[in-house]
């Protein structure tokens, strides 16, 4: 169970304030996205299953409230407030998988203030986090063209719970397969891998090691052909394949050089040894614009690893993700300060044939539209239908398909923009005038 300090020092000193004072009324908080990266026409939703088990198992140990005590001062009426602290509160949120865009929320939190704001950073970090790798791994998706991909992006990864993240998020947008071991088990997902150039180079010749690691794995054996010379690796594979009499389940891996060339010589080598069942693996730093520079080229490549630049998100490795009080204790309100202007209350976004539609939550939807935020928790407990990979994997299937062209582009995409209701535009700008009123501004 993660920890209840997993959190920052500002949140933990919000909250006591607000217990000092007997705030306990109910706030709710918004989860979105300011504006999305350079060079990234939409989002995919990620992050909520391990959130909604934070918040259901949300709680200070006594070890922890004996460290805010000793070491951060806190008082023993504050420390008593916080050990009866649990998440009581209701959770609307966006299914993982689902297709969002800029401003559109995620997720949205009701529950007192105190409890509300503590929650803040881990949602964050888990929903920030996830959602920007797996809106990288659908860009790879999209540039493999209907060919296989696979998560080869652990021992890159900028630790080991972030690698059980990606292997988690790719997976839901399509990835085939994880070399993540641990990953497999954890979530059920498909596990691949080969060998290394190391395991070629320990044995006296490529030939001994292929035929040792094809006698040891004869149903999954993919030959790395690149440790020496890719063509003769290639045929020293074929040669091992008819000696050992295998048949079932084989590939080569090219991994270095210029891999449209040698995926196509290599292709013609093993066509001509009657091998048109040996796939084709490429690996090597790719990243979605190497696979569609390929995929576009029609090298004949079957699947493709991808791991260092799509784990990490390398050229977008961030998102401009906020967590904002909308409401408070039936109050709507909202921020004015320059470029970071938050809109009030509840929301709802409602998609329908003309595009995303930002609204109060208690707005009547638009006929033909469908509200993406469904109350996936009420006072404190889980609701709804369990969801599970593969329903994100659905979810994100079905909009894929539905998203307009230009944001599925690679190369200056055009993210599709949501539109504001009228009234919340409506309520924006009263709950505005209000505030500058009161401040003497009006």
């Amino acid at each position: 169970m993660p920890s209840a300090l997993l959190t920052d020092l500002y949140e933990l000193n919000m909250a006591a304030s607000y217990l000092r004072r007997d705030m306990h009324q109910e706030a709710t908080f918004s989860l979105f996205v300011r504006r999305l990266p350079p060079g990234r026409g939409f989002l995919v939703a990620a992050g909520l299953e391990p959130c909604l088990e934070f918040l259901q198992d949300f709680r200070f140990e006594e070890q922890e409230l004996a460290y805010l005590g000793e070491h951060l001062g806190f008082d023993d009426q504050t420390l008593s407030a916080f050990r009866d602290l649990r998440f009581e509160g209701d959770v609307w949120a966006v299914p993982e998988g689902r297709i969002v865009l800029a401003n559109e929320p995620l997720l949205e939190i009701t529950a007192p203030i105190a409890v509300a704001q503590l929650v803040e950073t881990y949602l964050l970090n888990v929903i920030t986090f996830q959602t920007t790798i797996a809106s990288k791994a659908a860009r790879c998706r999209i540039a493999a063209g209907g060919r296989d991909l696979v998560d080869f992006s652990f021992r890159r990864t900028q630790g080991t719970d972030a690698a059980m993240a990606v292997a988690r998020a790719t997976t839901m947008v399509g990835f085939v397969a994880t070399s993540n071991v641990e990953a497999a088990r954890r979530y059920g997902l498909s596990v691949a891998g080969t060998m290394a150039h190391s395991y070629i180079e320990s044995f006296p010749s490529e030939k001994e090691a292929f035929i040792a690691f094809a006698t040891d794995f004869p149903d999954r054996t993919t030959f790395l052909v690149d440790t020496y010379e890719t063509l003769n690796g290639v045929r020293t594979a074929i040669e091992v394949i008819r000696e050992l009499g295998l048949s079932d389940h084989l590939g080569i891996r090219l991994d270095s050089g210029d891999l449209e060339v040698l995926a196509r010589q290599s292709r013609e080598v093993l066509d001509e040894a009657g091998m048109q069942h040996v796939r084709i693996f490429a690996s090597g730093g790719l990243d979605e614009l190497d696979v569609d520079r390929l995929v576009r080229a029609d090298a004949p490549i079957d699947a493709f690893g991808i791991g260092t630049r799509m784990g990490v998100s390398a050229d977008a490795p961030y998102l401009d993700s906020v967590y904002k009080l909308v409401e408070y204790d039936g109050r709507p309100v909202l921020k004015l300060s320059a470029a970071k202007a938050t809109a009030p209350g509840r929301k709802q976004v409602l998609r329908g044939p003309e595009g995303d539609l930002i609204s109060l939550r208690n707005e009547p939807a638009p006929d033909g539209s469908e509200p993406l935020l469904v109350p996936v928790m009420l006072e404190g407990r889980r609701s709804g239908p369990h969801r599970t990979l593969e329903t994100g994997r659905h979810l994100f299937e079905t909009d894929l398909a539905n998203l307009p062209e230009g944001a599925k582009r690679l190369d200056a995409p055009q993210p599709p923009h949501a539109r504001s209701s009228e009234a919340l535009d409506a309520l924006t700008s009263s709950v505005r005038e209000e505030i500058l009123r009161r401040a003497g501004v009006l």
